[in-house]
């Protein structure tokens, strides 16, 4: 058995694991396409106290629920006046010019770098995983590319603008509901996405920078994202994994099949207001594959009855595993991604009709 506690994969079996994944089509141990995504089970608005919420539920029993909670919080820092000496306008979800979705005609001098009214300390993101701590590695590793996806989209952060003394505050509660069978980055992202594709605030009937006002009725509430305009289609970012076999490419790998990958990528895309898909976020992940030892060469197998093998020195057993001597039946990648197949990765995510756009299609068929 490979020396690796999530992999109960002999030598032999990962061997032939990655010769089947490294043909051409690729043949997957669940029969997958390339490109094919397992079967899952998705629902929103499924905590009545939540602003928004969605539940997702793999074919192989992996689950995440997703909570989105917002605050009416006091803006730190004052904003500029624009330019035409009127006082700022209405914020997000607002009536008047100025709110979130009429954000660049001001420019606010506290704000970011991109010259957008949000600011990255709006948003909390908080994943729980059963059995582990909130300071694990594995959670807070989560929680930081979730957040650096919807962050530098832009568009999330801004639309918690109100008006120059009050803001929203977000916070993103993620439960992975169950054991984590594969690596769950997919899946809490893809659940986070419908969560907010269904978070509804309060309209604001308030004028300009008075305190907060807010409409008491919530069927006049307003989406965050809405889901048809004349002048915005923006949602907000997924974040798919895409591993490499290879020259093969596989989207949504399983646990197996990450256990022989040579390279895994974390591609975020957000798609913008004329539709087209772009990628805000690149995370290179570091596959289990790298854990596991390289089969024993027949040379040194005692229990083959090889010859020789009680008279090598450590250093002979090293040299020869360097140099692939002996036949070992498995032998873990080692080395980055190339330039090109990065490039192949990112294409077949943000092109025209891709993968990245038929995920987004997806999500957005599910009934809110």
């Amino acid at each position: 058995m490979a020396p690796y506690t999530n992999i109960p994969l002999s030598p032999a079996e990962l061997s032939y694991l990655h010769t089947s994944l490294s043909q051409q089509p690729p043949l997957r141990p669940d029969g997958r396409s390339p490109t094919q995504f397992r079967p899952l089970i998705a629902e929103t608005d499924i905590l009545p106290s939540a602003n928004g919420s969605a539940r997702i539920c793999f074919a192989d029993g992996t689950e995440a629920i997703v909570g989105v909670k917002a605050e009416v919080e006091k803006s730190r820092l004052a904003h500029t006046v624009p330019s035409n000496g009127e006082a700022a306008g209405q914020g997000v979800l607002g009536l008047g010019k100025g709110s979130a979705r009429d954000v660049g005609d001001e420019m606010d001098v506290e704000g970011d770098e991109s010259g957008g009214k949000g600011r990255d300390a709006w948003l909390e993101v908080a994943i729980e995983i059963p059995g582990m701590r909130d300071d694990d590695a594995l959670p807070v590793f989560l929680s930081a590319m979730l957040t650096e996806a919807l962050l530098a989209d832009g568009g999330l952060k801004d639309r918690l603008w109100i008006n120059s003394r009050f803001h929203w505050r977000l916070y993103i509660d993620i439960l992975l509901h169950s054991q984590a069978l594969s690596y769950p980055l997919p899946l809490l992202s893809l659940t986070t996405h419908l969560a907010l594709l269904s978070t509804r605030l309060p309209a604001l009937v308030s004028e300009k920078d008075e305190d907060p006002l807010f409409n008491d009725d919530w069927e006049a509430s307003t989406y965050l994202y809405p889901p048809t305009t004349t002048t915005q289609h923006q949602k907000p970012p997924v974040t798919l994994l895409v591993m490499s076999v290879g020259a093969t490419i596989l989207f949504d790998p399983s646990k197996q099949e990450l256990a022989v990958a040579d390279s895994v990528l974390a591609i975020s895309a957000a798609q913008s207001s004329t539709g087209e898909l772009r990628m805000v976020a690149l995370r290179t992940i570091d596959p289990p594959s790298r854990l596991t030892a390289a089969g024993v060469p027949n040379v040194l197998n005692t229990t083959t009855g090889a010859t020789g093998a009680q008279t090598l020195s450590a250093a002979d057993v090293l040299a020869m595993r360097e140099k692939d001597q002996g036949q070992s039946v498995w032998r873990p990648p080692r080395g980055g991604v190339p330039r090109a197949l990065v490039a192949k990765m990112i294409k077949m995510v943000v092109e025209r009709g891709g993968v990245g756009e038929e995920v987004m299609e997806g999500l957005a068929n599910v009934e809110t």
